[in-house]
């Protein structure tokens, strides 16, 4: 049984940076991880993606060369390195899991966290 569990969120200040983490459990080495994030009113957005089993990533346009996906094999623990935050990244964060590659739909995504609130003041 795949379980996913963040950690990490919280409030913070424009300009500072967050570290949030994914634990998982059961996953597959075969499968892909992906971040998303969902601020209020809006869409489940994806934001960063990375596989088990190499090292290429991927992140969703708002967040390129602000935000690092990572992760930690002998942990099962995926990481999001959130850098120069600013208002509009306030959001729930959501760890998911899919079986396959790359993938920036949500609905490609079979196993969800309960997600970690993120707020940054302005």
């Amino acid at each position: 049984q795949v379980q996913l569990v963040e950690s990490g969120g919280g409030l913070v200040q424009a300009g500072d940076s967050l570290r949030l983490s994914c634990a998982t459990l059961g996953v597959p080495f075969s499968y892909f991880m992906g971040w998303f994030r969902q601020a209020p009113g809006k869409e489940l957005e994806f934001v960063a993606g990375i596989p088990w089993r190499d090292t290429s990533t991927y992140y969703g346009d708002p967040v390129k060369g602000r935000f690092t996906i990572s992760r930690d094999n002998a942990k099962n623990t995926v990481y999001l390195e959130m850098n120069s935050l600013q208002p509009e990244d306030t959001a729930i964060y959501y760890c998911a899991a899919r079986a396959g590659g790359p993938h920036m739909a949500r609905n490609e995504y079979q196993h969800w966290g309960q997600g970690t609130q993120v707020t940054v003041s302005s």
